[in-house]
């Protein structure tokens, strides 16, 4: 018998089922990579990923330092929907600085609200489109 804490959750089946819907119709490309999101309960993580060549272009999240700075060192402040923002705004300035433009948006199974809304209206401020 399997121990009760490896054990996943329904929550975190029923994302895991509804990533696998959305990632059957989404696909990154080089021209235009995907952008993964993921939201866990202390922290925000973002990549751009070429899946054609399978290889993440850049990738950014509340544990980076530069967006640590920004927030503040408090254990609370990195899974507040600003944080997210920082995030997003912080992905944006790399992609379009390497160029990118264009990207398809997967939410990973979360739904599109809060932190993860976040993420994504900062990134296209910071000049993406998808």
């Amino acid at each position: 018998t399997t121990h009760t804490s490896c054990a996943m959750t329904d929550k975190e089946r029923r994302r895991q089922k509804q990533h696998t819907k959305i990632r059957s119709k989404v696909s990154g490309t080089a021209e235009r990579p995907r952008i993964s999101v993921y939201r866990s309960n202390q922290h925000t993580y973002v990549q751009v990923i070429d899946d054609e060549n399978q290889t993440t272009l850049c990738a950014v999240g509340t544990m980076s330092v530069s967006i640590k700075e920004k927030v503040g060192k408090e254990e609370w402040a990195t899974k507040t929907v600003t944080a997210a923002n920082e995030v997003g705004k912080a992905l944006g300035a790399m992609c379009v600085e390497k160029g990118i433009k264009k990207a398809v948006f997967d939410r990973g199974g979360f739904v599109y609200h809060g932190r993860v809304k976040a993420v994504a209206e900062a990134c296209r401020e910071a000049g993406m489109e998808f």
